[in-house]
């Protein structure tokens, strides 16, 4: 490596030379791989970036060869600092203290929870919605205790999203959840994990989103997003109320994303078999509306279609504390999709009370 570009929690950005004089973009995880040092060499995996996938952009160290990384203060025949493992079965798996495990300060308290208490649950598609749904929230509750579940349909690492790093002040905390990890806490399950965030954070409010990185195929089943659906079957099955956030677009150049996601379709509409309230903001453009509405009208024998005003969130998602993205648009170039997350946070913290 030849520089540190910039660090953020858990994460290192540097610049790399190849053997061949090319220059390359990399990031590294300490926690895994150790702190890269300019001259140091880096083992890296470049096939993401090599492909010119959306999310990132970067080559990922893999290993400091001539600097390995200390081994784990733990025995290997101890489980006092955890037995999670997470990645599992790949070269980097970490092992951790999972937040209701026999070694954990929390397994007491968490062996005998069985109920979210009514805790509204706001759950989305992309990770880019995180922002703006916490902009909600706090819109009308500042003071409001939120929890952020990190899914594993992306990102694996918590550590790759500068906007998580950007609002961990903001956040009761995060809890990764099932192959994810690098959260406040770790769960082996979004249910373990919800139950965690309620009674281990004392969330008021939770968001359910998957890391960074989008994974679809343009087919109706091949997305990561169908964990959405399955998400609302969690919450209902532990006594919350779940929120729907519906990705709204008038923007994206793709006719399936248009109008209502056909991922929020699918999801809502095929794979949660618990109701949801779907939220669907206020004030859209006229042929948008018409859009959304007769999109959402199959769905509303199971999930209840909830209208929500939006006056003050564009404001509010102004004064984000993190930029505002989705798939390379700003608020400006696709509001309609960040003020309808808004709009699911102000729901959800008004159905919290």
């Amino acid at each position: 490596m030849t520089a540190v570009r910039r660090r953020w929690a858990g994460a290192t950005e540097l610049d790399v030379e190849l053997p061949d004089g090319a220059t390359m973009r990399a990031l590294a995880y300490p926690e895994l791989v150790g702190h890269p040092e300019p001259g140091d060499r880096v083992l890296l995996n470049a096939g993401a970036l090599l492909m010119g996938l959306g999310t990132g952009g970067y080559a990922l160290v893999v290993a400091l060869p001539d600097r390995l990384p200390p081994d784990p203060p733990q025995a290997a025949d101890t489980r006092e600092a955890g037995h999670l493992v997470k990645a599992r079965y790949t070269p980097l798996q970490p092992i951790l203290l999972g937040v209701d495990e026999e070694a954990s300060p929390h397994h007491e308290l968490l062996a005998g929870a069985e109920s979210l208490d009514g805790m509204p649950v706001v759950t989305a598609d992309l990770h880019s919605a995180l922002p703006a749904v916490l902009a909600g929230i706090h819109a009308d509750a500042p003071d409001a205790r939120v929890a952020y579940l990190l899914t594993d349909g992306g990102a694996l690492p918590a550590w790759f999203s500068r906007t998580l790093a950007g609002l961990a002040d903001r956040l009761a905390g995060t809890v990764s959840v099932g192959q994810a990890f690098g959260g406040d806490l770790e769960a082996s399950t979004l249910h373990s994990g919800l139950l965690a965030a309620r009674h281990v954070l004392r969330a008021d409010v939770a968001i359910v989103a998957q890391g960074p990185g989008n994974l679809g195929t343009g087919t109706r089943w091949g997305f990561s997003g169908v964990a959405v659906g399955e998400a609302v079957n969690a919450v209902a099955t532990l006594g919350g109320r779940a929120v729907g956030s519906l990705r709204i677009s008038a923007a994206d150049p793709r006719p399936r994303h248009r109008g209502v996601s056909h991922h929020s379709l699918t999801a809502y509409g095929r794979v949660a078999l618990a109701a949801a309230d779907l939220v669907v903001p206020d004030g859209l453009d006229r042929a948008l509306a018409d859009q959304v509405d007769a999109a959402l009208a199959p769905l509303a024998d199971r999930h209840r279609i909830v209208t929500v005003p939006t006056a003050g969130l564009d404001a509010a998602l102004r004064a984000s504390a993190v930029p505002l993205s989705t798939m390379g648009r700003g608020l400006d170039a696709d509001h309609a999709y960040f003020l309808a997350a808004a709009a699911a946070g102000r729901h959800a913290v008004r159905l919290a009370g």
